[in-house]
């Protein structure tokens, strides 16, 4: 199936398609988030994961595991994140653990991706 025009992500998106339903319509609505927050996203497959780029800068992915999607932000360091969602304790990134779709939500990932896409602008 064909899911963009670029074919690394076509052939990463069916595998997960393949591999597991369940994260693979976790990583649909989340990458859904992404490319409604900015059409200008260009999206890739690099580390192992979907990355989004704009103007010419990473600013996050979605990474598939066994048991959780992890969504990391490039400069998440930088968000405000008053309820504690964000993990991490690098200098500049930021992720996000989801393990079911609910978390989508409860999580506030659209208003992260919102973040994450005003600041490489």
């Amino acid at each position: 199936m064909n899911f963009s025009n670029n074919d690394k992500v076509d052939s990463f998106l069916n595998d997960i398609q393949y591999q597991s339903p369940e994260m693979f319509e976790i990583l649909i609505s989340i990458r859904t988030i992404f490319h409604n927050t900015n059409s200008g996203l260009v999206e890739d497959i690099k580390y192992g994961g979907l990355v989004f780029i704009l103007s010419n800068t990473l600013i996050g992915g979605i990474f598939v595991y066994a048991k959780h999607i992890s969504i990391e932000f490039s400069f998440g360091a930088e968000f405000p994140d008053p309820d504690k969602v964000l993990e991490g304790k690098g200098k500049k990134r930021r992720h996000i653990k989801i393990y079911i779709i609910e978390d989508v939500e409860k999580k506030n990932v659209e208003d992260f991706v919102g973040i994450a896409v005003n600041l490489s602008q």
